[in-house]
């Protein structure tokens, strides 16, 4: 009776902790990374939605072992949303059998490399995932880009940025209200046609409108008033001189609390000034931005950078039956910049390519300052002016000749910034005069070639891609991640710095000692049991003989 009692009030007990862990849910984070646990940003954009968001991942399949674990910690990932709110609705879909469907939407597959044992063959992957609220659709590359030295590392950044990419889609479909960001003209700055690349992927999300600056020196006070209308002034690669009511316009605009994305270049050196005769002189290009650049805590020097890890240029080499010929050459003065990995904003991106760069000199103040771009250790800027010949393609380079290290050429200004008219005369007088910036930001990048797209048969080229060798470059992602960076008041982009440490299984190792583990795994518990049972029945027949 006591038994039955016992037996009855136990299941009883499991049945209600069943009841309350179904309503009830929990986790602990165990891990030294805490990989699992969501960052304070997550939580908040996911507790404000209020409708049914699908989340379509198109991980579901016979894939490598390795991207079983990219979509184990996908599934976790989005299982944590929907925790925190269930409005989150998750669907794993096998694409095998809608290919056609999503390559249609612009979802190109990725091969990989699959090892098992000694043998090498290749799987294909849709490593996507599509995120709907109400009308509006965002997709989502699972996968990162950037070149690894192996799949293990690009499974690790792709897992690290998870967190980011979901709750960047979450927040971008769901926000109504877009930032504005102003195009500035006036200044010679590159046609449209030539940033194209950028501006349209920027326009899924922003509010994009081309600003003359230099209306400025006709009705000062009212252009200062429709510039902090905007969120965000991007300069690009601007040609004539700044006049001193255009960078009073400018000042102001930054200490009323206006991001500024300076694209400068402060040499003349034109790759189709070259291609004409082979040869040119780079010379100085006078902005006046000097003193202003200077201060808020840096100066674009005039001078040229060659580095020995740069990308190439495509030359006439021949002809051969009426067609001529191309070869690409190395270019010293196209610096190719490998992202260290220090920001948000660079970090597993591609390789930067800049042209006919210029280096930049940080100054004493008390503005924070990060350098997100900087040259190879083999890398040496030469002042100006200075000939560049494109006979220096036949020249083997000598080391000792690029040996002045690492020089920065992109960087992050962030602080309270002091007008630059402070103890200035003003150009004009303006009721949105001040002195001093609340917490602001500013990028400044010493080349204004980084967003600038190619032309094909008269059609823009997406920023970053080679017209002539088909390569991808980080540009695209490197100025995405820096505008996202200045226009976010929440800290979402920090969401990229996430680490975390995998473990991977050493596979040449594996398959060395395959037999030693298989014996391990398989024939010592056997072998083990059978000593067990020959020693049990043994003792049981002297026993009860």
């Amino acid at each position: 009776m006591k038994i039955t009692i016992k037996i009855l009030v136990l299941t009883l007990g499991l049945i209600l902790l069943n009841f309350i862990s179904s309503k009830i849910y929990k986790q602990f984070d165990l891990t030294k990374d805490k990989r699992y646990t969501l960052a304070k940003i997550t939580k908040t954009i996911v507790s404000k939605i209020k409708k049914p968001i699908i989340v379509k991942v198109y991980l579901e399949g016979d894939f490598p072992s390795e991207f079983k674990r990219l979509q184990l910690e996908v599934k976790q990932h989005l299982k944590q949303l929907s925790n925190n709110n269930k409005n989150i609705i998750v669907r794993f879909i096998n694409p095998l059998g809608i290919e056609k469907e999503l390559l249609n939407q612009g979802l190109q597959p990725s091969k990989l490399s699959v090892q098992e044992g000694a043998k090498i063959s290749q799987a294909i992957i849709f490593p996507y995932a599509h995120v709907l609220y109400n009308d509006k659709l965002e997709t989502i590359s699972l996968l990162s880009t950037k070149n690894f030295n192996s799949q293990e590392e690009q499974l690790q950044a792709s897992i690290e940025n998870l967190e980011y990419v979901f709750t960047d889609a979450i927040y971008k479909i769901m926000n109504t209200k877009k930032k504005n960001i102003a195009i500035l003209t006036g200044n010679g700055e590159l046609d449209f046609i030539y940033i194209d690349g950028l501006l349209k992927t920027l326009s899924r999300n922003y509010h994009l409108e081309a600003f003359p600056l230099d209306s400025a020196n006709i009705i000062p006070q009212k252009t200062l008033e429709l510039l902090t209308k905007f969120d965000l002034a991007i300069i690009a690669k601007p040609i004539k001189r700044f006049t001193e009511k255009e960078k009073f316009t400018l000042d102001q605009f930054q200490t009323n609390n206006g991001k500024t994305l300076w694209l400068i270049d402060n040499v003349i050196a034109e790759q189709d000034s070259l291609a004409q005769t082979g040869s040119m002189l780079a010379i100085n290009r006078n902005l006046n931005l000097t003193d202003l650049l200077f201060q808020y805590g840096v100066r674009i020097k005039h001078n040229i950078i060659k580095d020995m890890y740069s990308s190439t240029i495509k030359l006439a080499n021949g002809n051969i039956g009426g067609q001529t010929q191309y070869k690409d050459y190395l270019w010293n003065y196209y610096p190719m910049i490998t992202s260290k990995n220090n920001h948000a904003i660079n970090k597993n991106i591609l390789a930067v390519q800049l042209r006919f760069a210029n280096t930049i000199d940080l100054l004493e103040n008390k503005i924070n300052k990060t350098v997100l771009l900087q040259s190879s250790i083999f890398s040496k800027p030469f002042g100006t002016p200075f000939e560049i010949n494109f006979n220096e393609i036949n020249e083997r380079p000598i080391p000792k000749n690029f040996n002045k290290g690492n020089q920065i050429l992109g960087v992050l200004l962030e602080g309270e910034f002091d007008a630059a008219y402070k103890d200035r005369i003003k150009p004009y007088e303006t009721k949105l005069y001040k002195e001093k910036s609340a917490k602001n930001k500013m990028i400044v990048i010493a080349d204004g070639d980084i967003i600038k797209n190619q032309i094909h048969q008269g059609e823009p080229l997406d920023l970053g891609i080679d017209k002539w060798t088909g390569q991808r470059y980080g540009n695209k992602d490197f100025l995405l991640n820096a505008v996202n960076y200045l226009l976010d008041d929440n800290g979402l982009l920090a969401l990229r710095s996430k680490n975390i440490q995998l473990q991977f299984l050493d596979k040449e190792k594996a398959f060395k000692e395959r037999n030693y583990w298989q014996f391990i795994t398989v024939v010592l518990p056997l072998l083990i049991l059978g000593i067990f049972g020959f020693l049990f029945t043994y003792f049981r027949k002297k026993k009860y003989a």
